[in-house]
């Protein structure tokens, strides 16, 4: 299994995902003990960048953080509005991580055409703005980037880190389940201008990749999954099918007893398991 196989329905990776990213601070505040910067990078993508105090000195590690389906996108994470279980950004910030959020297209303060400038999906144009975005995190010397988010950030960071070998972990909450076991087989939901257009029409069979091959090229690197038990998006046994046909032994699935949402139990665990694993 390569990333061709993503490439046939996402459309194919553009070389501008690699190289340094141009970006500048729009504005600063503090933030409960933090440094919050607006930041903008390449074609005026919005991020908030989250530092801990003294953390560009001692060179810690970061976390790229990927918003929800919200209008509100980055801000979310950021703590900055929506629910308190999605404030991750936040969190991961307060316990001494770099964190940066930057918005989807479309969501928040980022409008973007992805179709006018030749994409072929908007998930592709998600993964050249998030692999740009690890390259910015790296130029400010970080000592490594992981990648969390939650349902479209979910998936979102399965498939940043299927393409950017530069992502040392992933935290992936409400984000996925097998094709076949995703609404019954109907796709539908998946096929949309804000996703990827050329699965309309396509049976969970007729796709040319299912998740166990996400996980499979995203490993060996360690993979936490929060999986709801009552996730009427994404069922949770079809997440247990796609583990265990990725044959990826560092992935961690935790089943809390909830519906589609990140509770604080878990999202403590997988706190917890980055410290070991970026640390």
């Amino acid at each position: 299994m390569t990333v061709a196989k993503l490439e046939e329905i996402m459309g194919p990776l553009p070389g501008v995902a690699h190289g340094k990213p141009v970006w500048k601070v729009d504005g600063e505040w503090l933030d409960g003990g933090l440094m919050r910067r607006h930041v903008t990078y390449d074609d005026e993508v919005p991020a908030w960048l989250l530092l801990p105090p003294d953390a560009l000195r001692r060179k810690g590690p970061a976390v790229l953080c990927l918003h929800q389906t919200t209008r509100i996108g980055k801000d979310e994470p950021a703590g900055l509005g929506g629910k308190p279980n999605l404030h991750y950004a936040r969190e991961l910030a307060l316990r001494g991580f770099v964190t940066l959020a930057p918005d989807y297209p479309n969501f928040g303060e980022y409008r973007y055409d992805p179709y006018a400038s030749g994409y072929v999906s908007a998930t592709m144009k998600g993964i050249v703005n998030h692999m740009r975005a690890v390259s910015l995190l790296d130029g400010l010397g970080v000592s490594g980037v992981a990648v969390c988010g939650h349902s479209l950030g979910g998936h979102n960071s399965l498939f940043l880190a299927s393409f950017d070998r530069r992502v040392r972990a992933v935290i992936t909450s409400c984000g996925f389940t097998s094709f076949r076991k995703y609404m019954g087989g109907d796709l539908k939901g998946w096929s949309h201008r804000g996703y990827m257009p050329k699965i309309a029409g396509r049976r969970a069979e007729e796709m040319p990749f299912e998740f166990a091959d996400v996980l499979r090229l995203i490993a060996p690197r360690p993979v936490f999954v929060s999986a709801p038990l009552r996730d009427a998006n994404f069922d949770a046994s079809g997440v247990d099918d796609a583990v265990r046909d990725s044959r990826h032994a560092g992935i961690r699935v935790e089943h809390p007893d909830c519906e589609h949402d990140f509770p604080p139990e878990v999202r403590q665990l997988s706190y917890a398991w980055l410290d070991r694993v970026m640390r």
